[in-house]
C-alpha cells in the first residue's frame, strides 16, 4: 500500500498527537505584565535615587576640593615667605631702620593673610611634631637616633604638610625617631588599669 500511496502522490497518514492549546487567561496575563512593569518601575526609581545621591556627593566633593591645585601652588608662595622670615637675622628685625622694619612687618602680614585665606577655604596644616609617623600624612626624610622618644615618633618637621578636608595636599616632610623605647607617644597612651 505504501507503494501505491507513493505512486499516487499521496502522503501516508501519520498520527500526530493533538496539542492541547492552553488558553491564557487574559486577566492573569495582565496581572503578570502589571507585576513586571511595577518591578521595572521600582528598579528605575531606585537607580534614579542612587544616581541623584551619587551626583550630589560628586558636586559636594567638587566644591570642597576644586581649589586643591590652586591651594597647592599657593603653598609654595607661603613657604617662600616663611623662609624669608626665617633667614632674617634677629638684628635686622630689631633694627632701628624704619625701612627694614616695614619690610619685615609687610612680609609677616602677607604670610599671615595667606595662611588665613588658605584656612578660610579649608586648607589646614597637618600636625606632625610629636605625633606617631603616619605614611598617609608624613614623608620621612631621615631618622634621628633619639632614645628619649619612642621609635616612629616625628621629632622634627622640615616642611609643614597641608590637607584640604580629608585629602592631603602635601605631606609633612619629617625626621623620625629611631631606637627609642617601645612605648607609644603620650597622646596615644592607653590607661591599662581601666
Amino acid at each position: 500500500m505504501s507503494d501505491e500511496n507513493a505512486a499516487s502522490g499521496e502522503l501516508p497518514e501519520v498520527e500526530t498527537p493533538e496539542v492541547e492549546e492552553t488558553e491564557v487567561d487574559p486577566l492573569e496575563a495582565l496581572r503578570t505584565e502589571n507585576a513586571e512593569i511595577k518591578d521595572r518601575l521600582l528598579r528605575t526609581i531606585a537607580e534614579m535615587e542612587n544616581l541623584r545621591k551619587r551626583t550630589e556627593r560628586d558636586v559636594n566633593d567638587t566644591r570642597s576640593y576644586a581649589i586643591a591645585g590652586f591651594a597647592r601652588d599657593m603653598l609654595s608662595a607661603t613657604d617662600a615667605l616663611s623662609r624669608a622670615l626665617m633667614v632674617l637675622p634677629a638684628e635686622a628685625r630689631e633694627s632701628s631702620d624704619p625701612t627694614v622694619k616695614s619690610l619685615v612687618e609687610g612680609i609677616e602680614m602677607t604670610e599671615r593673610e595667606m595662611q588665613r585665606l588658605l584656612a578660610k577655604h579649608g586648607v589646614k596644616p597637618i600636625e606632625a611634631e610629636g605625633q606617631k609617623f603616619d605614611p598617609h600624612k608624613h614623608q620621612a626624610m631621615f631618622e634621628v637616633p633619639d632614645p628619649s622618644k619612642p621609635e616612629g615618633t616625628v621629632v622634627q618637621v622640615v616642611q609643614a604638610g597641608y590637607a584640604i578636608g580629608e585629602r592631603v595636599l602635601r605631606p609633612a616632610m619629617v625626621g623620625v625617631a629611631k631606637g627609642g623605647p617601645g612605648q607609644a607617644p603620650a597622646d596615644e597612651a592607653v590607661d591599662k588599669s581601666a
